[in-house]
């Protein structure tokens, strides 16, 4: 049977991620209409193009490429960001994945150094090692984006370099542009020590 790529509910301690639908809407576009300051490398959806937003994810989802997830804080119960797996790739008897991506990632300004984000990819990167069995998991941001990359860092991944020219660049104001890609990945022979780092930082409920 071949492999779909279909993301089920991850619930933590204090998020909870939810498959992306329409009903996630109104919480979203609250949460983007926060301070936007930390936007400047990507593209993230006004409140008013939220719905187009979460309709373009789901096109993508119905063509095997992407997972997309609504962040939902517990504590509220209010959607207040969103990511996804993304970019599967697929050994070729097609049923099964070697590696995908975790990206599409953006959360209220409120929302940010809370821990959700931390605990959400502890979440996603569980089920790509320990239910999927992938050997390598990507995550990947615009090079000029040292907020993202040490986030990234902070979460156990690798840095592996530079990809120049890689993508068309999300920043806005940069439709026409390319920009330059910081490339990470965890292995499977380094999620254990991840998670144990995560868990670390996540707490006595991990």
């Amino acid at each position: 049977m071949d492999f779909t790529l279909e993301g089920p509910v991850l619930e933590g301690a204090r998020v909870r991620l939810e498959p992306l639908r329409a009903h996630h809407a109104a919480d979203l576009a609250v949460a983007v209409e926060e301070d936007r300051g930390s936007y400047a490398f990507t593209w993230v959806p006004s409140a008013a193009e939220i719905p187009a937003y979460i309709e373009a994810q789901l096109a993508r989802a119905a063509e095997g490429k992407l997972a997309p997830y609504a962040l939902l804080d517990r504590a509220s119960g209010r959607a207040v960001g969103v990511t996804a797996f993304c970019d599967p790739r697929l050994w070729p008897a097609g049923d099964a994945l070697f590696a995908i991506e975790v990206g599409f990632t953006w959360l209220a300004a409120s929302a940010q150094g809370t821990g959700l984000n931390t605990e959400a990819k502890y979440l996603l990167f569980r089920h790509a090692f320990e239910t999927w069995g992938v050997a390598r998991l990507d995550l990947k941001t615009d090079a000029r984006n040292g907020r993202s990359r040490a986030a990234i860092e902070r979460v156990g991944a690798r840095f592996e370099g530079v990809l120049r020219n890689w993508s068309r660049s999300s920043a806005p104001g940069e439709d026409d542009l390319l920009r330059d890609s910081a490339i990470f990945s965890i292995t499977a022979a380094e999620w254990p020590q991840c998670r144990a780092g995560l868990e670390q930082r996540l707490g006595p409920a991990h």
